[in-house]
């Protein structure tokens, strides 16, 4: 099970500051939807010569054109992409292309798909390395949770399976308890005023799920 960290603020140097305080701790760096979108590639760029042996996934989350967004990324030194998987089945075809070419993977976001375990099913066969269970913050706010979707995902596709909405301490343990490939964490972490203790003791949760 591994740790990734979702940096959705708006500037490249506080991603920076924020991955720099708990690299300790995460496999994966995310280059959140927000961040590119405000600080464009040049933050893919930063990012990847700050932390050479990081994976780094771009959160593109890609709606049409999958291999040409894809490209541009994978280029730039991202390891993962995300694609929406309400998207046209040929723009996550792409996507997963250009990742075989540039021997990178790609994520599909399940995020407002209806039927979340036979899409999961459906582009893993594609060649998709990773689905995303994922509550996004509008969906939060609305006290949704991702836990009864990574339940029926997982009963479907047990491997390559991402979660995140809203996981923090409390409810890590539930999660974790579901043995997803990769817990992503944002706020619980970069709002934090410490977050290399929040970070290290998510690690302790997930270890102790399995009794590592």
């Amino acid at each position: 099970m591994k740790l990734q960290l979702a940096l959705d603020m708006l500037s490249t140097k506080a991603a920076l500051d924020m991955a720099s305080r708990v690299e300790a701790y995460i496999d994966i760096i995310e280059i959140g939807t927000p961040l590119i979108k405000h600080e464009g590639v040049e933050v893919v760029k930063r990012l990847r010569a700050r932390f050479p042996n990081k994976l780094l996934l771009v959160d593109l989350k890609t709606m049409d054109v999958g291999k040409y967004e894809a490209d541009f990324v994978f280029e730039l030194g991202a390891d993962l992409v995300t694609v929406l998987g309400v998207a046209d089945d040929a723009t996550i075809q792409g996507a997963i292309e250009s990742a075989q070419h540039h021997q990178g993977s790609v994520v599909v976001d399940l995020i407002n798909v209806v039927d979340k375990a036979k899409k999961a099913q459906a582009v893993q066969q594609m060649g998709a390395e990773y689905v995303a269970i994922h509550s996004g913050i509008d969906q939060q706010h609305r006290g949704a949770s991702p836990l009864l979707d990574l339940q029926l995902v997982k009963s479907a596709v047990p491997a390559g399976v991402m979660v995140a909405g809203g996981i923090n301490l409390s409810t890590l343990p539930a999660i974790a308890s579901l043995n997803p490939n990769v817990v992503i964490i944002g706020g619980a972490i970069t709002s934090a005023q410490e977050p290399e203790q929040v970070a290290r003791q998510m690690i302790e949760i997930m270890r102790m799920a399995h009794g590592n």
